[in-house]
């Protein structure tokens, strides 16, 4: 399999779970990261930070930009792709990992909560894409990839949670358009979505529902998206990828080592049948 080396990722959502574990998987292969979050200080509540982040991709073998940034904020996202491409030369992958969540009714989602998931899902992917569209038409094998599920329009992934559902498959719309526009810049666009529920900090916005132990490790994300991030990007776009889809298609047959107690049935995750 192809690797990230001296590739230039710019990853939002990036000081803890998903977005941190996609950055350390790429480092391993000595790529270069811009850790987009807006964490840069403990939080009690949260583990992670831009700093341990990239205290980890160095440890690993990168090269880290660490970047306070509120991705709702158009300027600070052009600025931080400014710095990060003269930092590093340019930016070769762009990851669409920060994401809001707010699992409730109609009734039940205040307009702020509203706001957020629009303003994080939806308006940041869009922006963050738009932002680093100048350095990925340069790139030797641009992707731009979101981590949104697979548009589908049965209303049971509507029915308890509206607002997150449109706010998730608007990332996965953004794709789906930016994929088609982007295709004679050879600028690959793709989703990735986990077929179970994986044990980050989001998990307790679940109310308890899934245990820990029921889920699996951040890493198979991880290494689904390097799998997808190191292909021909003329010749892998406009696809809404399942992490075990995308493993299976790089050779990769066992999960087992993913479980975070294997042995246990797991849970599936949103929007997968």
């Amino acid at each position: 399999m192809a690797d990230l080396k001296g590739k230039t990722l710019f990853i939002t959502g990036a000081s803890r779970g998903i977005g941190a574990a996609i950055a350390v998987r790429a480092a391993r292969d000595g790529a270069n990261i811009a850790i987009i979050a807006k964490t840069d200080r403990p939080n009690p509540k949260l583990p992670g930070t831009i700093h341990t982040v990239a205290a980890d991709v160095e440890k690993a073998g990168g090269r880290a930009l660490p970047l306070a940034v509120d991705i709702r904020d158009d300027e600070a996202v052009a600025k931080a792709a400014e710095e990060t491409a003269r930092h590093f030369g340019g930016i070769d992958i762009l990851v669409n990992n920060a994401s809001a969540i707010w699992l409730a009714g109609t009734a039940d989602t205040p307009p702020k909560r509203l706001d957020l998931m629009f303003g994080v899902n939806v308006r940041g992917t869009f922006i963050c894409s738009q932002a680093c569209l100048p350095w990925l038409k340069q790139a030797h094998n641009p992707h731009i990839l979101n981590m949104s599920p697979p548009p589908d329009l049965d209303p049971r992934w509507f029915r308890n949670h509206t607002a997150y559902t449109i706010s998730k498959y608007g990332m996965s719309l953004c794709a789906l358009g930016m994929a088609a526009e982007f295709t004679d810049l050879g600028i690959a666009v793709n989703t990735l979505w986990p077929r179970t529920v994986i044990a980050t900090a989001a998990l307790s916005m679940l109310g308890g529902v899934v245990k820990p132990e029921q889920c699996r490790k951040p890493e198979i994300v991880a290494d689904a998206a390097h799998a997808i991030l190191a292909r021909p990007s003329r010749e892998c776009t406009g696809r809404h990828f399942i992490d075990e889809e995308a493993l299976r298609e790089a050779g990769i047959e066992d999960f087992s080592s993913y479980a975070v107690k294997p042995g246990v049935a797991l849970a599936p995750d949103l929007f997968v049948s």
